[in-house]
This record gives C-alpha cells, structure tokens and sequence, in this order.
C-alpha cells in the first residue's frame, strides 16, 4: 500500500487505469449487446477522458471521504489487513461507481429529460461489475504491480554498497 504521496499518486492512476478500461469494454460490450475483439480497441476512445475524470475524482475528493469512513469500520494495525482492503475497496466503489457513471452518462447521452432515469439505469447495471472487479481482479492486480515496482525500489535503497 502507498506510503508516500508519490506513491499514491502512482497507486491510484494505476488503479484508475486498470478499473476505467475494464468498465468501458464492459458499458461498450453491454451496448453493443456482445462481446468482440473490437471492443477491446473502441474502448480506448473513451478511455483517455473517463481516466482523466477518474483520476481527479479519486485523488481528490473519493480518495479523501473513503479513509475517514472506512476507519470508522475498520482499524489498520488492529483488524486484519484484508479486511481494511476489503473495506476501502467497497466504500470505494460505493462512491466511484454512480459518480463515474454520471459522468459517461452527461458525455456519451447528453444531458436530457431522461439523464437522471439513465443514470440510475447504468449505475445498477455498473455496480455489481465494478465490485466485482474491484475486490477480485483489479485490486490484486494493482497491489501485486505497486509492490513490484516499490519493492525493486527499496531492495535497490538497503542493498549493500559494491
């Protein structure tokens, strides 16, 4: 996990990027009403702003609310720590899931008479998914790819002089 604002920072677009790209092929798939090599590819046009909307939401204003409630739940160095990554995790997708999907809806269907019952539509539709992906997928993902790149990090801080 992040120690550093640095590392936040890296942390969290690498999450963005990982949870942003699957959610668009998934909305993209749903659309479509299949799933198709292509999918993967149209997915990077949307990919580019909906990581900038991410990014900014999470680093500042989720990623601030989320801690403040988790800890009311759960407590590092007390409880164990798949339980305060569990926590976090859904208290993050709880969050991220309806604003994210407010934000495609506004882009990708225009502000209308029916934003607000759209919203609502793709916000059930994404939260399962978005759960899913988080706490099985995404989240391991991104944590084993964080401690690979810090850990060369500090081997390469402690490793004796030659």
């Amino acid at each position: 996990m992040p120690k550093t604002k640095f590392q936040e920072v890296i942390f969290t677009i690498l999450m963005v990027m990982v949870m942003v790209y699957a959610m668009v092929v998934y909305n993209i798939a749903f659309d479509k009403g299949e799933m198709s090599n292509q999918i993967f590819l149209l997915a990077f046009h949307e990919f580019p702003i909906m990581v900038a909307a991410g990014f900014i939401l999470e680093l500042l204003v989720v990623g601030r609310i989320v801690p403040g409630l988790a800890f009311r739940i759960v407590t590092p160095g007390k409880d164990r720590p798949i339980a305060v990554i569990l926590v976090i995790s859904a208290l993050t997708v709880c969050f991220m899931c309806p604003i994210m999907s407010f934000i495609a809806t506004v882009l990708f269907q225009g502000v209308n008479s029916d934003l607000i019952v759209n919203w609502l539509q793709i916000s059930v539709r994404n939260f399962p998914m978005a759960l899913c992906w988080q706490i099985f997928y995404a989240g391991p993902l991104v944590r084993w790819i964080f401690g690979k790149i810090f850990r060369q990090g500090r081997e390469r801080a402690t490793a004796p002089a030659a």
